[in-house]
């Protein structure tokens, strides 16, 4: 059926049931598994100083510390359940881009991923993310809540 699931995570409590939900897929189908975590480029508001390379370079060791927690977690989760699971992080993106570039680079045909299910305003204003990748996606999405 499957041969290799994407599991994209942003380290969220909701997404670790997306995780454990992706890996145990993975295992049932004897399928590789593969783990991204995205994070967003340095956006400055419209009335926020310029940023100093400092300050970006500041920005940019977080977010490549804070993948590394979220991914090294995804990496315990894969040897518990006796899983291959190889982690990706990829950066300077927004996370619809990152996950379905990362599903199309890696030859994932099954996406794994959590939804807060946000409704009304709260979705008009925030959007899905989900949403987005069902949308733009060409493979099948399992959305978990």
């Amino acid at each position: 059926m499957y041969k290799h699931v994407l599991i994209a995570t942003d380290g969220s409590e909701l997404a670790d049931k997306a995780v454990a939900q992706g890996l145990d897929l993975a295992k049932a189908l004897g399928a590789k598994a593969t783990a991204v975590t995205v994070t967003e480029p340095w956006t400055a508001g419209a009335y926020e100083t310029i940023p100093t390379p400092s300050l970006i370079d500041a920005y940019e060791k977080a977010v490549t510390e804070s993948a590394a927690r979220i991914l090294a977690a995804v990496g315990d989760a894969a040897r518990k359940r006796e899983v291959a699971c190889n982690t990706i992080h990829v950066a300077d993106r927004y996370a619809v881009e990152g996950i379905l570039d990362a599903a199309k680079d890696k030859g994932c045909d099954f996406i794994v991923m959590a939804s807060h299910g946000r409704r009304g305003l709260a979705r008009l204003l925030l959007g899905s993310e989900t949403m987005k990748v069902l949308t733009h996606g060409t493979v099948p999405v399992l959305v978990i809540r």
